[in-house]
Formats: structure tokens, C-alpha cells, sequence
């Protein structure tokens, strides 16, 4: 028993400790009623021995026991203020002290004061009697000094705020007496002096006062109505004096309480006795009936317990000749389990962090059961399937702890169910959910959709075209879940990787920062990182692959012959060759690939295109026919390479084939055709002007003439004969050659004048009829120096034609 006994004192030691820890000795403060919300009523930091701040710091939280919070905390300050006007009548009634007890609940560690509230009394409400008029009938034969009891008016207040005193209106029949009574209370009795005479004065009005000690005073009156009866000696008297009754809580209307029975000794009416209620609260007069006959109490309102626990009742019998007596009924009221725990939250942690450690307080909340006994004992519970656990501290306060670890990730948020169940029978249990929020930490790095991306973009693009998206998705949220994409540096064909593609930051929309040719690149690969914006930031990197397609943007290129040369490409052929005799091969190349690249060759124009023929895959330039007396020494051909693209690409070339005899030494003279061309084509130009004008000159001098006569004969009203005019010839039939400035023969000429030109392009054609000139000594060859000036313009003129299509 001894080993027992110090096992139990060890027990206790070690919860003194433990409670020690938590709760501290209570602070008292006291505060008038009635006073306006946010008065000050003190400062709890130096009772409490805190330093400024330190309230907010540890999340110091006012608990009050009641329904209503009429105090308030303010953390910064540590003032404690009123939070709603306090009336010490309604809450407290006639109990003296009237206390308010509240707790302020430190966080961190958590620690608990109990603050106990004095309201004290002001003098705010004036003695009220219960009734509005007191009638009494008394007896004639009553004795000088018979008292006769008074209903005592009731004063809200308390001490010297409630009624001091009672006077009466001035009479020679009737003075006041007044008595306390143990409880400091004062009744007040209308005590005979001078005997009644009913036939000198039947009726008597008096008027109670009834004053408090307040300042200001306050007072309530009454009218005392007394009608003299005649003689009735005897008193009603009850059975008992004081009757007890038990009543549970909740019981049904009409449920009989007790049953009061008085008896008169008197006969006829009066010994006819009316039962009613004296001087009781109307509170009490609105749950109880009495039967003014049988003296019967039944329930009539709603009896709770926790509102009241008893109920003391005066009952007055009085008789046909207005005597009357009183005794007391005490009904106890018996607790029953009809509330359920209530759940008050105090203060929740929500968001939580995902990464928060074990043990951090996720949920401080208390547990209140407004019965007694086992009825107001209640156990609490949260389900087994949650990181959360409940520990119990003292004062019904629970603690909700974190015990295993969060993942946002996989559950967001949680809804605990806390459930309180008290021990009453039957068990009443009541619930309470909690939203507790995850809140996003930044442990998930950004994961891209694909391992790698491929992205294609045709060459000659525009500068900063979009060429692809890249697209990454972050597990975590908000700031931990937005994404920033970056390039990481790197080198393309020697040049930096940021100078030829850039990304968005945003939408990791991949632009193109300059135009690219595929003869040059034909792809690249470009590192692209996605960075999340948490802290410390996450990222992950993939390859991009950019592929760059082809594109038709090279016109073929000439070879053979080269036309960037300052002199003309000449061929010779013999005059004797056959149909199908090779003269050159035109060679030209493409810079493009694939089927940009197929070039396929045209003759576009020629000075006798049925003479010749081109091989539209080799290029081969042949012979159609053999060559007669009739052909031109000199040949121009021009030629044309088309590739196969879309849209395809065309370049022309010039080539000039020149016949001779042979291929001895004397014939591979070449006539220098660049000399002679200026000179020609000068004199040319020259008659062509002169012959152009002097048309016109005729024609406008014919123009002239036929209007003056016209006119003439307007004004003088006769007809005349006029001759035609006569026209010199345009140009001379018989002219020099080339060498004195005219020509020789007649020609066919072509006049070409382009829109919007200056100057006119002249071009002509060989004569219709060949024409034999003197041979140029420089040349041994048979054939006359004026076919090859007669050829040199058309030279230059298709030489032109061959630049515009080029263009």
C-alpha cells in the first residue's frame, strides 16, 4: 500500500508539471456596466508579464465561456477593451459577485490565463412594483398594530443602487414598516394604528413609494386600495409552510409540479379560499400556473436546466373576507442530457505548407457540454485515416497535430471531421468540420511533353517567324508552377545561337531572328530551359532539332557560255556542216537541291530559229538543216534554263555563232563586233531621226494648209480648188553604204517605245532580199562587211530583249 501511495503522489507531481506549463494564476479586473463598446477596461501586459509585441508574436487569442463576446484583445497594444455593452442585470441577475471569466491563450508555447471580469453595479434601473394597485379588504374589527404584508417593489440593481426605503402617503388609519431580511433585502408591512370604522369611511387610497440609494434617486410608486369589510376573525393557514417538489428538465406542458392545499375556520364566503401567486418574478409566472381553486401548479413554459436549477414561489390563500396566508414551494429542477458538446475553434493554421514538420499545431479548438455530471463530460475524436492526430490539454482544449509528413501534390486540401460525444445516456455527439488548405511548395522541377522536339521552317523566311511551340508542365502551383523558358548559349555555323532563334519566356513560342538559307545551314540543334519561379527555382532543359527545307530561290547559273565576260562568246560553224551538226554544249548549274535544282534548256530566240536546235537536258546546240547562200554570217541565239521549282527560275544567255568556210588559220579572224556596234548603230539612229522628222514636218504643214482653206472658205462664202499637197519621199531610195552614213538597200523597220521611256529603242530585221557588200579587208573570208553592220543592231537589240528577261 505504502509503494502504491508514492506511485500516486509521483502521478500527481508529474501532472502539477504538466499544468503548470499551460495555465497561470488568475487576473482580476473589474469594470462599471453599461459602459460604451470599446472602452478601455485595462492592459494585460504587465500583469501578464509580456513585453510589447509579444501578444501578436505568440497569436494570443480572448476565449470566453459565454455565448457572447463582450470583451475584446487587441494583440498590439495589449489593451482590453469592451467589445459589447455589458447589462450585469441580464447577465447576471441578482448573483452577487457578477463575474465574467475569460481566457487568453498564448501560442508558442502554448500557456493559458484565466481573467475573471467584476461588472459592477450603476444605478440604471428604478424600483418596479408588480402590480399597478394593491387592494385590500380589511376587517373592521381588526386590532390596532395588526400588520398586512406588502408586495416589496423589485429593484434591478444591487447594494446601495437598490431600494433603501419606503414611504406612505400621509393618513391617521395606517403607517409603513419596514425589515430586511437576511439577505439584506427589505419587505415592507402596512401596519393598523387606529382602528377602521367601515360606516365613517368604507374606502381608504393610499399611495407606496419605494426609493433606492442611487445617485441619481430613483423611485417606483403603487396604489394601495383598502376597502373595510366586515368582521372575519380568522386567517386561511396552509397545510404545510414550506411544500418541495423535483421536476425534470424539459417536461411537458401541463405536467403537475405540486399541490397546495389552506384551510379557514370561518364559514360561508369567508371560508371560500382563492389561491395566487405573491411576489414572484414575471419570469417565473410565465413557466408555472397555478389553479386558483384546487391550488394546483402545473408546467406552462419551457424548464431548462442550465438556465435555472430551482425555483422558489410565494403562494397566498386568501379568504371570502379578504384574510389570506402564504407559504413557500421550491421546486428543484433535475438535469437531463439534452445538449450536445459544442465545438468552438480557435484559431486553424490553414494554408498549411506541404513541407511543414511533424507536430505543428494545425488546429487549436475546446470542447463545451452545458450539462452537469456525466452529461457534460465529452471525449473527442478525428479519423484514423488522416496525417492528423488530437492531443488533449487541459481545460477541454484540443490540439490537432500534423503526424505524417503532406504532399500537395496528391491531396490539396483535407476536411476533418472532429466528433465530441458526451457520457450521458442518451450519448449526444456533435461534429465539426475543418477545411485545412496545402499550400504549394516548389519540390516538383518542370517536365517537358516530349523527350526531344523537331521543328521544320522553310528557308528565306521572315525575320521573326514563328517556327514551333515548346510546352512544359509543373506539378506545383501559383508562382512554383509558372514557367520561364530560356536558350542556352550555343554556336551555329560560327555564329551565336541567340542571333538565329529566340524563344517567348511566357508561351515558349520558338520565333526565327533571321532569315535562313538552307545552301548554308540545312539544320541545327538549340538547348532550350524551362525555369519554374519558386524558391529556390526548379529547371529542366531538352534538345530542340530545327530543320530548315529548301526552297526555289536560285535562278540557274551559266557556265557556258560565261555572260559576266566583257566580250561576246563566239562559235564558229562551217557552211558546210549538216543537219545535226554540234556546234557547242551550254553548260549552267543550280544552287538549289532536290527538284529546284532540275534544269531543263529552250531556245527563247534566235535570228533564224529554224536553223537551230537545243537538246533540253544536255544543252547540246545543233544544226536543223544544212546551211545555204541565204543564211547570215552572223547567228545570235538566245538561249534559256529553266529549273523545276515552284515558282520555277529562268536565267538566258547570248551566243553568237559565226559562219565560215573553214576552220583554216585565216578564217578564225573574228570580226570585232564590239568596235563596229557604236558606229552603226549611230548612223542608223541618226537617218531613222532624220527621216521620222521630215514625215512629220509634212504632215503637220499638210495639217496646216487644209485648215487655213477650210477656213477661208467660211469667210468668203466661195468654193476654192485646191491643189494636193505634194510629199517629198520619206527616205532616199538610193543612199551610200554604211560607211558614208545612208544605207544601201531598202529595210523593214521595227520602232518599240516602252512605257514611260525617254529615249526609243529602234530595232530592225535583215533585208527581205540579201544584200552583198564590199568585203572588209581585215577578213578573208567571201562574204560582204554590210551583212555583218546589217546584223549588229538586231545584236543589240536582242541583246536588251535577253537583259529584260533576265530582269
Amino acid at each position: 500500500m505504502e509503494d502504491c501511495f508514492r506511485g500516486k503522489q509521483g502521478l500527481c507531481f508529474l501532472l502539477f508539471l504538466c499544468v503548470s506549463e499551460v495555465l497561470c494564476v488568475s487576473i482580476h479586473y473589474s469594470v462599471p456596466e453599461e459602459k460604451k463598446t470599446g472602452s478601455l477596461v485595462a492592459n494585460v501586459l504587465k500583469d501578464l508579464k509580456l513585453g510589447v509585441g509579444e501578444l501578436s508574436a505568440r497569436r494570443a487569442q480572448l476565449v470566453s465561456k459565454s455565448s457572447k463576446q463582450y470583451f475584446r484583445l487587441d494583440t498590439h497594444t495589449g489593451n482590453l477593451l469592451i467589445n459589447d455593452k455589458i447589462d450585469r442585470e441580464t447577465l447576471c441577475g441578482q448573483t452577487e459577485p457578477c463575474l465574467l471569466v475569460s481566457q487568453i491563450v498564448l501560442q508558442n508555447p502554448l500557456k493559458i490565463y484565466s481573467v475573471e471580469m467584476k461588472i459592477e453595479d450603476v444605478n440604471d434601473n428604478a424600483p418596479k412594483f408588480f402590480k399597478n394597485v394593491f387592494q385590500f379588504e380589511i376587517p373592521e374589527n381588526v386590532p390596532p398594530n395588526t400588520r398586512f404584508p406588502l408586495e416589496s417593489a423589485r429593484d434591478e440593481d444591487l447594494g446601495e443602487n437598490s431600494i433603501q426605503n419606503y414611504t406612505l402617503s400621509p393618513n391617521e388609519h395606517f403607517r409603513l414598516g419596514v425589515e430586511s431580511n437576511i439577505d439584506g433585502s427589505k419587505y415592507v408591512t402596512l401596519i393598523l394604528e387606529k382602528a377602521l370604522d367601515r360606516e365613517e369611511e368604507p374606502h381608504l387610497g393610499l399611495t407606496l413609494t419605494a426609493v433606492d440609494g442611487g445617485v441619481p434617486q430613483r423611485t417606483g410608486t403603487i396604489q394601495i386600495n383598502v376597502n373595510v369589510l366586515d368582521n372575519n376573525d380568522n386567517f386561511p393557514e396552509f397545510t404545510q409552510s414550506e411544500y418541495k417538489a423535483i421536476l425534470k428538465e424539459n417536461c411537458p406542458r401541463y405536467t403537475v409540479v405540486s399541490r397546495v392545499e389552506a384551510r379557514d375556520l370561518d364559514f360561508g364566503s369567508n371560508a371560500q379560499i382563492t389561491y395566487s401567486f405573491y411576489q414572484i418574478p414575471e419570469d417565473i409566472q410565465s413557466l408555472f400556473h397555478l389553479n386558483d381553486v384546487t391550488g394546483e401548479i402545473t408546467v406552462l413554459g419551457e424548464i431548462d436546466y442550465e438556465k435555472e436549477i430551482n425555483y422558489e414561489m410565494t403562494i397566498k390563500a386568501t379568504d371570502g373576507g379578504g384574510l389570506s396566508g402564504h407559504c413557500k414551494v421550491l421546486v428543484e429542477v433535475k438535469d437531463m442530457n439534452d445538449n450536445a458538446p459544442e465545438i468552438s475553434v480557435i484559431s486553424i493554421n490553414s494554408p498549411l505548407p506541404e513541407d511543414s514538420p511533424l507536430e505543428t499545431l494545425v488546429v487549436l479548438f475546446s470542447v463545451e457540454d452545458q450539462d452537469s455530471g456525466d452529461n457534460g463530460k465529452a471525449l473527442c475524436s478525428v479519423d484514423m485515416n488522416l496525417p492528423f492526430v488530437l492531443k488533449v490539454t487541459t481545460n477541454s482544449f484540443y490540439q490537432l497535430l500534423i503526424q505524417s509528413p503532406l504532399d500537395r501534390e496528391k491531396i490539396a486540401e483535407y476536411n476533418v471531421t472532429i466528433t465530441a460525444m458526451d457520457r450521458g445516456s442518451p450519448r449526444l455527439t456533435s461534429t465539426r468540420i475543418i477545411n485545412v488548405q496545402i499550400s504549394d511548395v516548389n519540390d516538383n522541377p518542370p517536365v517537358f511533353e516530349k523527350s526531344s522536339f523537331e521543328m521544320q521552317v522553310q528557308e528565306n523566311n521572315i525575320p521573326g517567324l514563328l517556327i514551333g511551340s515548346i510546352k512544359a508542365v509543373d506539378l506545383d502551383t501559383e508562382q512554383n508552377a509558372k514557367l520561364t523558358y530560356s536558350l542556352l548559349p550555343g554556336n551555329v555555323d560560327g555564329g551565336l545561337m541567340a542571333s538565329y532563334i529566340s524563344i517567348n519566356s511566357e508561351t515558349g513560342n520558338v520565333y526565327a531572328l533571321r532569315s535562313l538559307d538552307y545552301e548554308k545551314i540545312k539544320d541545327f540543334k538549340v538547348t532550350v530551359k524551362a525555369t519554374d519561379s519558386g524558391s529556390p527555382p526548379l529547371s529542366s532543359d531538352v534538345v530542340v532539332h530545327v530543320i530548315i527545307t529548301d526552297e526555289n530561290d536560285n535562278a540557274p547559273f551559266f557556265l557556258y557560255p560565261l555572260q559576266n565576260s566583257t566580250f561576246p562568246c563566239n562559235e564558229l560553224l562551217p557552211k558546210m556542216a549538216e543537219a545535226g551538226y554540234l556546234i557547242t554544249k551550254v553548260v549552267a548549274v543550280d544552287g538549289d537541291s532536290g527538284q529546284n535544282s532540275w534544269l531543263s534548256y529552250e531556245l527563247l530566240k534566235a535570228t533564224d530559229p529554224g536553223l537551230f536546235s537545243i537538246g533540253a537536258q544536255n544543252g547540246e546546240v545543233k544544226t536543223r538543216r544544212p546551211l545555204t547562200e541565204r543564211d547570215t554570217n552572223k547567228q545570235r541565239l538566245v538561249i534559256a534554263v529553266r529549273d523545276n521549282g515552284v515558282p520555277p527560275q529562268t536565267s538566258t544567255a547570248m551566243l553568237n555563232i559565226l559562219l565560215v568556210d573553214g576552220f583554216s588559220d585565216p578564217y578564225l579572224k573574228v570580226v570585232d563586233v564590239r568596235q563596229q556596234d557604236p558606229e552603226d548603230e549611230g548612223t542608223l539612229t541618226m537617218y531613222l531621226v532624220i527621216c521620222l522628222a521630215s514625215v512629220s514636218f509634212v504632215f503637220l504643214l499638210c495639217i496646216v494648209s487644209f485648215v487655213g482653206i477650210k477656213m477661208c472658205k467660211k469667210d468668203h462664202g466661195s468654193s476654192f480648188i485646191v491643189a494636193p499637197p505634194h510629199f517629198p519621199p520619206a527616205i532616199p531610195e538610193n543612199c551610200t553604204d554604211s560607211q558614208s552614213g545612208s544605207l544601201s538597200r531598202n529595210y523593214q523597220y521595227d520602232v518599240c517605245l516602252t512605257n514611260g521611256s525617254l529615249s526609243s529603242e529602234f530595232r530592225f530585221l535583215r533585208p527581205l532580199i540579201p544584200v552583198f557588200s564590199v568585203a572588209d579587208p581585215n577578213l578573208m573570208v567571201n562574204h560582204n562587211t554590210s551583212s555583218v553592220s546589217q546584223d549588229l543592231p538586231e545584236c543589240l537589240g536582242d541583246n536588251k530583249v535577253g537583259e529584260q528577261v533576265r530582269n
